[in-house]
């Protein structure tokens, strides 16, 4: 059973991306029966060349112009479907990429699909939460306002954050722009030793 909730309004999304990206930290992403506390997220912006809208609109980029609150999902290295929340307003390319989750409803249904039964491992990437929760291409373009993917408000206090440079990425990577539950088990990569303490990023302003 999935819990309860008002999904976040498209005002929520119709905010600069990074600001999103922070605050759905905490946020509860929920499909179908499962769920999951978003621990792990990471902004993109069409300005910046790691994101799919630098190029402009194209077929495949054209969800990143619609509506705040829209899904953005898409497959990637023909493997993995990543969801994405489209923030911000028409004609600006941005969206949060939601890279992990501390599992809380339908663990059994996870654990199967996944083939997994570490319940940290089961959501600590973008691949694998979608797969947990059965998310796939055919939600692109939804409404996660109104469901059946949708985003519920922070069911804790919203934990403090740390910021610091995205995953797997080979352009803009200075931008300090994944945010992650600060101490959480279930992000998709620990911090790296000898690196140094990540930014916190909230409470405060920008990271």
């Amino acid at each position: 059973m999935a819990p309860p909730g008002t999904p976040l309004g498209v005002e929520f999304y119709d905010r600069p991306v990074v600001e999103v990206a922070r605050d759905m930290v905490g946020c509860v992403l929920v499909h179908g029966t499962g769920a999951g506390r978003i621990v792990e997220t990471e902004a993109y912006h069409h300005t910046e060349a790691a994101c799919h809208a630098y190029v402009g609109k194209t077929a495949r980029t054209s969800v990143l112009f619609a509506a705040p609150g829209t899904a953005y999902v898409y497959r990637s290295y023909g493997i993995h479907a990543l969801v994405n929340a489209v923030c911000e307003g028409h004609d600006v390319g941005a969206a949060v990429l939601i890279r992990a989750l501390e599992p809380l409803y339908g663990l059994e249904a996870m654990r199967e699909r996944r083939g997994q039964q570490d319940v940290e491992a089961l959501c600590s990437g973008p691949g694998k939460l979608t797969q947990a929760l059965c998310v796939g291409l055919g939600l692109n373009a939804g409404s996660l306002v109104a469901g059946p993917l949708r985003v519920l408000p922070p069911d804790v206090p919203p934990p403090a954050l740390v910021a610091s440079e995205r995953i797997g990425i080979t352009k803009a990577v200075e931008l300090p722009w994944r945010f992650s539950a600060l101490g959480s088990r279930f992000v998709s990569r620990p911090w790296p030793v000898g690196l140094g303490a990540p930014r916190r990023a909230r409470p405060g302003g920008a990271a």
